[in-house]
């Protein structure tokens, strides 16, 4: 055989019928030989380079072939111009449509290698059902990657030395494969296994289509050879997925889909009753199915990728939230094949999104309360405190739950305590984050039940109220008492008496016994004189208080909860239409709401009998009003002797007036930088009748 030569110097042969690797092809400087790096031992180098030994044999078969009887073969310019004799001998080679390009008797590329533990190629080939031509494509493309010895070899091959990566046309004859068999140059076309896998490119589309050059992403040769680090391109788009929790989803739900995706791989879509309860179910049913996972939101221009990624690890993909316009990413993701894609979001599943249809779940909602999951999150922190009554109110996933306990202990180190029901209730409450303050004011609650003074009835509904806010899942879910219809378990409660008896105070303090931030509507921002959009706002407000663990305030009520009325005019009718938007609402609704009114019999008896509690503020007698007097004056600097019983008898004020005549009371002492005064007190009282026009008794004193 003719020697395959460089510019200056002569290299012997690596055997006896190959060149040496290194060498070069004419127009190469003499380096001498390349020794390349062998890899560990029994790793996943190793059994590339296994293979790279048998391509390397073939590549020396098809360079010996081509140097029998090629005139230019000694030429050290060989591949830089095209001589007289090479035209010739090109025009005698013509190939027969019956033979492969020059008849070169060729192993199969796995021979000795396909099968072995770390043979992440062969895995490669089984997962994506690669057949024996595509597998060694796909080897000869990326070799020069792995060994930078075949560059020089394929300079020689595609008879141009700047052109050192494989062709279309080189990676045929490599294979044995005649170019002009159609089923073999499909292998190359873009829905091909190979390139819609995202495993192989071809570029240079302007170029004849056999002299189009072969690359393989640095990401495939990376994992081929041992290395598991994601894709650059998805860094900073990829989340942990939260830890699987003991209460993080329903056992028959879990046991189903567990056993599904044990089956193979499985697209799906979860539709989820509350942000972040498909992410919860699907964090406990990949750990059962011991199945790792590529988490991420939006993928946007980055889907090929990802799936490849996915593959190439056996990983699932999750996307929980989709985009606001989801359909190209749903239908880029139905369309993969080989690889589990799970999907889920709190909007239903709409088929024009993809012309394919995933499995469609509804995702099992989260608890109220998950104390399993919270005394896993806290671990012996959990023990110095009732864990099951301080967290019963929140509704929080898996992930939710963890960052909220480490949130707990973090406070707590800061404090220098142990964790307490406070830190553990501060901590949920952030990770609750909302959107109602575009329609809400929210208060945080400073108050508890010793600053609510009430008669015994209203007071023992309201500690009801908070009853039944934290068992709703067990009275209503467990034990099945919920009406049906798709009912939600929503808390509904109506405070009805007079202006200052308490109502908006009391609703507070129910925030404040359960841990939850309240949240007063404003009606000025709800409330639109266009047809529809008081519809509109409230949808928004109820389906932000569905996924928040808030207590949502509807002050003065009757302004939206207003009796039906005979139509008579547009008006009627469209303020009708709102009122029955509301009634249908209510039924639907997962949160907790209360309204408030002076005037009950304002509200329509639809929205009565939807109540859980109607709770009546009467007006405080004279014992009530000593018990405010005495309430609002426990903390003011107050003269000796004080007595304010002829105040909660003479003055018939409610405790919102009371504490205002103290509040006043107090601005005149501070003015003289002295104590409340009985004087103080009185004054205070006298100018709360006159702002609401009454005549002030015992003008002469008292």
């Amino acid at each position: 055989m003719t020697t395959v030569t460089t510019a200056n110097t002569h290299t012997p042969a690596a055997s006896a019928s190959a060149p040496t690797p290194g060498a070069g092809t004419g127009t190469e400087t003499g380096t001498g030989t390349a020794t390349p790096v062998a890899a560990p031992p029994g790793g996943s180098g190793q059994a590339l380079l296994a293979r790279l030994g048998v391509l390397r044999e073939r590549v020396s078969a098809l360079v010996e072939h081509r140097t029998t009887d090629d005139p230019t073969a000694d030429d050290p310019l060989r591949g830089l111009y095209l001589p007289d004799e090479a035209v010739h001998h090109l025009l005698r080679t013509w190939p027969s449509a019956d033979a492969g390009p020059a008849a070169v008797p060729l192993e199969p590329v796995s021979r000795g290698t396909q099968g072995g533990p770390g043979d992440r190629l062969a895995r490669l080939a089984g997962t994506a059902r690669l057949t024996e031509l595509d597998t060694a494509v796909l080897l000869v493309a990326l070799a020069p990657d792995v060994d930078r010895t075949f560059e020089p070899l394929y300079g020689y091959l595609n008879n141009d030395v700047s052109r050192r990566r494989a062709t279309v046309g080189l990676a045929l004859d490599l294979c044995g494969v005649p170019a002009h068999v159609a089923t073999a140059r499909a292998r190359f076309h873009s829905s091909a296994p190979l390139r819609a896998l995202g495993l192989l490119e071809v570029e240079e589309p302007e170029r004849p289509f056999l002299s189009r050059s072969l690359r393989v992403s640095d990401r495939l040769v990376g994992h081929l050879l041992g290395d598991d680090t994601p894709d650059a391109a998805l860094l900073g788009l990829l989340l942990p997925m939260p830890d699987p929790l003991p209460a993080a989803g329903d056992d028959a739900f879990v046991r189903r889909l567990t056993a599904r995706l044990r089956n193979g791989p499985l697209t799906a879509y979860l539709r989820e009753p509350r942000e972040g309860d498909g992410l919860a179910a699907l964090s406990t049913v990949l750990d059962a199915a011991g199945i790792a996972a590529l988490r991420c939101t939006d993928p946007a221009d980055h889907v090929p990728e990802l799936l490849r990624e996915a593959r190439l690890g056996g990983r699932a993909i999750v996307v929980s939230g989709l985009p606001e316009k989801p359909g190209p990413l749903v239908r880029a993701l139905t369309a993969a094949t080989g690889v589990t894609v799970l999907m889920a979001d709190p909007r239903p599943y709409d088929p024009h999104w993809a012309p394919a249809d995933p499995l469609v779940l509804d995702a099992p909602g989260r608890r109220a309360g998950g104390v399993a999951a919270w005394r896993a999150a806290l671990g012996a922190d959990a023990d110095g405190f009732d864990l099951a009554t301080a967290v019963a109110p929140y509704r929080l996933g898996g992930d939710r739950i963890q960052r909220a306990a480490r949130t707990a202990q973090t406070l707590a180190a800061f404090d220098g305590t142990p964790v307490d029901a406070e830190h553990v209730r501060l901590a949920a409450r952030r990770q609750s984050a909302s959107g109602l303050e575009s329609h809400a004011r929210r208060i945080r609650p400073d108050v508890d039940w010793q600053d609510l003074v009430l008669p015994h009835k209203p007071l023992v509904q309201l500690r009801e109220l908070a009853l039944r806010a934290r068992h709703r899942d067990r009275v209503l879910g467990d034990w099945r008492l919920s009406a049906g219809g798709g009912r939600g378990r929503g808390v509904l409660g109506l405070f009805a008496g007079e202006s200052g008896t308490g109502k908006t105070l009391s609703a507070e303090v129910v925030a404040a016994d359960l841990g939850l931030d309240l949240y007063v509507v404003q009606l000025s921002s709800v409330v639109d004189k266009y047809v529809g959009e008081t519809e509109k706002n409230l949808e928004r407000i109820f389906t932000e208080a569905d996924r928040t663990d808030a207590v949502l305030l509807f002050d003065e009520a009757d302004a939206v909860f207003g009796k039906r009325s005979e139509v008579k005019d547009a008006h009627d009718k469209y303020a009708n239409m709102e009122s029955a938007y509301l009634l249908q609402r209510l039924e639907s609704f997962d949160g907790i709401a209360l309204l408030t009114t002076n005037l009950r019999a304002n509200i329509d008896e639809a929205f009565t009998r939807r109540l859980d509690l109607v709770v009546d503020f009467p007006f405080p007698d004279p014992d009530q009003r000593l018990a405010l007097w005495r309430h609002s004056l426990s903390r003011v600097p107050s003269a000796d002797g004080i007595d304010p019983q002829p105040l909660a008898r003479e003055f018939e004020l409610a405790g919102g007036s009371i504490r205002s005549a103290v509040v006043t009371a107090a601005y005149l002492a501070a003015g003289r930088d002295d104590m409340v005064t009985a004087d103080d007190l009185l004054e205070g009282a006298r100018r709360e009748y006159r702002k609401a026009g009454r005549l002030v008794p015992g003008e002469g004193g008292w």
